[in-house]
């Protein structure tokens, strides 16, 4: 195994910045007139942005230049922190509600997401996990379940906040890594009619999913209710045309569209800078996924190449359920668009993760 560290692909580092930049920007330009009716300060959100990403870029630093196999040393006792803010965020009194899910530990205006932690210390946990037990993995009792029991803990804590879109990222980056360690088709093909209907059942357990379900598939049935969001949305992308309406100039971020900072600032993206400025954006992202691949399928060990597909599968998911939110395509879900969307603990893990796939990227072969 190679441990001649090169500089990280700067490639990489060029679509992060750009697209962390963009969001700032956007952040700002979505967010003013919200932040100037509820607290009085047109920037309250541009300056909360800036923080994060500072904070997020000293971060990224760091991982980039800590070697990624510090991180195989603390994969379990990480994991064990995670599932233990898991458990207390769920605590009346303890845990923070916000958007009606119990998610958040902290005073005020400041707190983190447990459910953004695990998503990082799972990734690195299964890492570790299937690369020290990758021939076993082709075995279904005792290859592929036990990393399934322990994902599947962890989404059951989830989903009793309730947060279904973590969840959903969750249990997708999760069955990338264990896919590309070499699962069974057939065993994962299985396990997906499991899910298919796992999922159902969580739906009808809960009317308000159920309402976001009809919601999704004909908004126009309740405009005013469970269909209002998509068709905001919609009311926001269309008029943005090639170019857009201009920054700054969108009309939907008056009181029209819920979460224009966050959920559905690709809508606020699409209607002041158009077609075009949303193509930037996808293509930023698609060129940080497949820099991301190439550094996974040439870094010099098992570890360092799934915890590389891990991340890049962690960012491809939520960059294609908030997008499919966005134009309608999947029912809310409450995922913010990684590095853009206005985001506290989310956007300094982002960072924090992405400086890993910088170190992993600087042993390529």
């Amino acid at each position: 195994m190679s441990k001649v560290r090169s500089a990280p692909d700067p490639w990489i580092l060029i679509a992060t910045l750009l697209l962390l930049t963009i969001g700032v920007v956007m952040v700002y330009s979505a967010s003013a007139v919200l932040a100037f009716r509820e607290f009085g300060d047109y920037g309250y959100y541009l300056k909360r942005q800036l923080v994060f990403a500072v904070l997020g870029i000293i971060a990224m630093y760091f991982t980039m230049n800590v070697d990624y196999w510090v991180w195989k040393k603390l994969a379990k006792p990480g994991l064990i922190v995670c599932f233990a803010l898991l458990v207390i965020v769920l605590i009346p009194g303890i845990g923070v509600i916000r958007g009606g899910a119990r998610s958040w530990l902290g005073i005020g205006s400041l707190g983190i997401q447990p459910s953004e932690f695990m998503k990082l210390g799972m990734i690195v946990f299964m890492a570790k996990l299937l690369s020290d037990e990758q021939s076993g993995i082709t075995r279904f009792t005792k290859g592929l379940l036990p990393p399934l029991g322990i994902m599947g803990a962890a989404f059951g804590l989830i989903m009793l906040q309730p947060d279904l879109g973590s969840g959903a990222v969750l249990v997708g980056a999760t069955m990338i890594i264990i896919y590309t360690a070499g699962a069974r088709i057939s065993h994962l093909a299985m396990l997906g009619m499991v899910g298919v209907a796992g999922f159902v059942g969580l739906i009808a357990s809960a009317p308000y999913r159920l309402k976001r379900i009809t919601g999704f598939l004909d908004p126009w049935q309740d405009p005013l209710g469970t269909g209002y969001q998509i068709i905001q949305s919609l009311y926001a992308i269309g008029p943005g045309g090639l170019v857009g309406l201009g920054l700054g100039m969108s009309r939907q971020k008056y009181s029209y569209l819920p979460e224009p900072q966050t959920d559905f600032i690709f809508s606020i993206i699409s209607e002041e800078l158009g077609f075009i400025g949303g193509a930037v954006v996808l293509l930023l992202f698609m060129l940080l996924v497949w820099r991301g691949m190439r550094a996974a399928i040439t870094a010099p060990d098992t570890f360092g190449s799934l915890l590389a597909v891990g991340i890049v599968g962690m960012i491809a998911v939520q960059v294609v359920i908030n997008i499919g939110v966005v134009i309608g395509m999947f029912p809310v879900t409450g995922i913010t668009l990684p590095l853009i969307s206005a985001g506290g603990s989310s956007l300094t893990l982002m960072l924090t993760a992405l400086g890993v796939l910088l170190n992993i990227s600087r042993y390529s072969r």
